[in-house]
């Protein structure tokens, strides 16, 4: 790692100057005894530029080679949309840099296969931004799943009540199959199906309906709901909207034999089967209304900083690619379920 010229901070640099591009500047000065942001590259100059402009002291890089070709550059973190993605982590790994990766991984599971692949073939280290599960409640939730104390899981169930207005949508690209690789499921619903799943393991079977509804014009879905089986034998379900006015936050509910878990807001709330009720975190804005960018940066900042001690520490992140996987797997499976009209195993 390069070091020399900020003392013991990693370097980044951001490419994607779109809307999450801000919460990452916020959070990386936020973060700025860890990580030092050299510099940001977006596909038209002058977006870059006026970018840039905004942020006192951040270099202009033409592109991702450019940053490739930086000796200064420790990770590069990519916040584009998801059709753009290999074309710019083939220099980027090529040259040994780390990368950082908005949601979702690709397009589809086999696309996102290939760039996790392609990241292990080069020994550099791939995590993905699923900032939900550095809530202070995911936190708590995974600590208290993981200790077995719960018992077995028996009902699952995945909410995503969320609300885009049509405007959202008109954006070119927004929610078609080229660029976005689909809706409500790949773009919004992935970060509640991450969590959950990392609670749950995997799901082993789908069936499942999609739609868009009469709320948006669009290519892909506003609408999906599902029954799922998972591999330790648990059931459950999921709805995921874009489409349910005024938009509210998702929840996730999971009922163990000894107790259940209920995460929605930034709450955790564990109701004991023997009565005792305990509750973790503090409410929190997540982005489900009308302003999807309504939710704090410090969670992006706790993803960038395990980053950045996972780079130094040799290990996984928080979220690595092949974790990632899980959720494209599921969403795939989910699709695929829809369209076909029968239960899709899905591919663990």
């Amino acid at each position: 790692m390069n070091t020399a010229h900020h003392g013991q901070k990693t370097v980044t640099a951001l490419i994607g100057t779109g809307m999450v591009a801000r919460t990452h500047v916020v959070a990386l000065l936020a973060a700025k005894d860890k990580v030092h942001l050299k510099g940001v590259s977006a596909r038209r100059r002058e977006r870059a530029e006026a970018f840039a402009a905004e942020f006192d002291g951040l270099q202009i890089y033409a592109d991702a080679h450019a940053i490739a070709a930086d000796p200064d550059i420790d990770f590069a973190i990519l916040a584009t949309p998801p059709n753009a993605r290999l074309e710019l982590i083939k220099p980027l790994v090529e040259a040994g840099k780390h990368i950082l990766l908005e949601k979702p991984v690709a397009r589809d599971g086999k696309e996102a296969e290939e760039v996790v692949a392609l990241c292990e073939s080069a020994g550099v280290t791939l995590g993905i931004v699923f900032q939900h599960r550095m809530r202070e409640a995911s936190l708590k939730a995974s600590e208290i799943v993981g200790s077995g104390a719960l018992g077995a899981l028996g009902v699952a169930e995945i909410n995503v009540p969320w609300w885009r207005e049509q405007a959202y949508y008109d954006e070119p690209g927004r929610g078609t199959y080229a660029r976005d690789g689909g809706g409500v499921l790949i773009s919004q619903a992935i970060h509640t199906l991450d969590l959950a799943l990392s609670l749950t393991g995997p799901v082993a079977s789908v069936q499942a309906m999609t739609g868009t509804s009469s709320f948006h014009a669009m290519e892909s879905e506003d609408f999906a709901t599902a029954g799922l089986r998972f591999a330790n034998g648990a059931v459950g379900s999921l709805v995921a909207s874009t489409a349910s006015f005024p938009g509210g936050a998702e929840t996730i509910t999971l009922h163990f034999e000894k107790a259940s878990l209920h995460l929605g807001s930034g709450v955790l709330t564990v109701s004991w089967r023997d009565g005792k009720t305990e509750v973790f975190g503090a409410s929190a804005a997540t982005g489900g209304g009308a302003d999807p960018m309504a939710f704090t940066h410090e969670w992006h900042q706790g993803i960038i900083e395990d980053f950045a001690d996972a780079i130094a520490q040799g290990r996984d992140p928080v979220v690595s690619g092949r974790a990632a996987l899980t959720s494209h797997a599921l969403i795939d499976a989910i699709t695929r379920s829809s369209k076909e009209g029968r239960t899709i195993e899905v591919a663990l």
